[in-house]
């Protein structure tokens, strides 16, 4: 009933941070999937006139996602296995020559390969949403987040993301702990700029049945990150490369965000600099 009046939903799931989507089986389906169904009751039943649904989604459905071979061209890498990580190579190897392979930006059209069970359950997520939406006629806009940041996030729980538990270490004074060699990588994009985009999809006409990435334009590295966020909070403090890892863990991810700038209008206005010294400025507001 509270849907009876409202044009359009954002539905937001729960989302978890860098390495931590394997381990809460049971909450990531009841959330993700439950919550998904009992929304989509709710719309079935009657409950309003809701002309659009906005599904906040996740690159991790990429699993690894593209990289390219200099023989083979665009490929889609299987997952590292703990063998593999456990005898210290991080690389991403071509599935048809075994060479190394680079990095290349997710499109919305890639594969997707969930390589943990939050991922899983974004998946089916967003299957649901979108037979929902040919069905019964409503718009589903399916938005993928990377990895999002920002004031206003929990610090109290790791699930929420790398930079918070750096944050968390810094102010107790300890070095960040970084995993792998340090020269994994990820497109992290500030919160403000994840609203702008979610409003858009919204508002804007003509997106029905559209899944749209949205990142902040490029991919840093943690142990850059880390040590952006060591010098905003002027420690004397070096990142430590820990050489541990996590099954499952994907080494680079970054997004394809032209169709957001096309169909939204979306342009990430925060640097990763600047959100940064956004971020450990809240911080030091709040409890340790």
């Amino acid at each position: 009933a509270a849907l009876d009046g409202i044009d359009a939903v954002v539905h937001l799931a729960a989302e978890t941070g860098m390495g931590q989507s394997q381990y809460e089986i049971v909450r990531y389906t009841d959330v993700n999937v439950g919550g998904t169904a009992r929304l989509l009751q709710a719309l079935a039943d009657g409950h309003g006139a809701v002309k659009r649904l906005v599904l906040s989604s996740t690159a991790r459905v990429y699993g690894d996602g593209p990289y390219v071979c200099a023989e083979h061209g665009r490929v889609f890498p299987a997952q590292r296995s703990v063998a593999q990580m456990s005898g210290g190579d991080w690389a991403m190897r071509c599935p048809d020559c075994g060479s190394e392979v680079q990095v290349a930006r997710c499109r919305e059209d890639d594969l997707r390969q969930p390589g943990s069970m939050y991922a899983v359950t974004k998946c089916a997520q967003e299957d649901m949403v979108r037979l929902y939406g040919a069905v019964y006629g409503l718009d589903a806009v399916v938005l993928r987040y990377q990895n999002v940041y920002g004031a206003g996030q929990a610090l109290r729980n790791p699930y929420t993301g790398v930079l918070s538990v750096f944050c968390t270490r810094l102010r107790n004074g300890l070095a960040p702990e970084i995993y792998e060699d340090g020269d994994e990588s990820r497109d992290f994009v500030y919160v403000t700029d994840i609203a702008d985009a979610t409003v858009a999809a919204v508002e804007r006409e003509g997106l029905g049945g559209e899944t749209i990435n949205v990142g902040g334009g490029g991919r840093a590295a943690i142990v850059d990150v880390a040590r952006l966020i060591v010098r905003a909070f002027g420690a004397a403090l070096e990142p430590v490369v820990t050489g541990m890892f996590r099954a499952g863990e994907v080494r680079h991810m970054e997004a394809d965000i032209t169709a957001a700038t096309r169909l939204l209008g979306y342009a990430p206005a925060v640097p990763l600099d600047e959100g940064i010294r956004r971020l450990v400025t809240w911080v030091h507001e709040q409890p340790i």
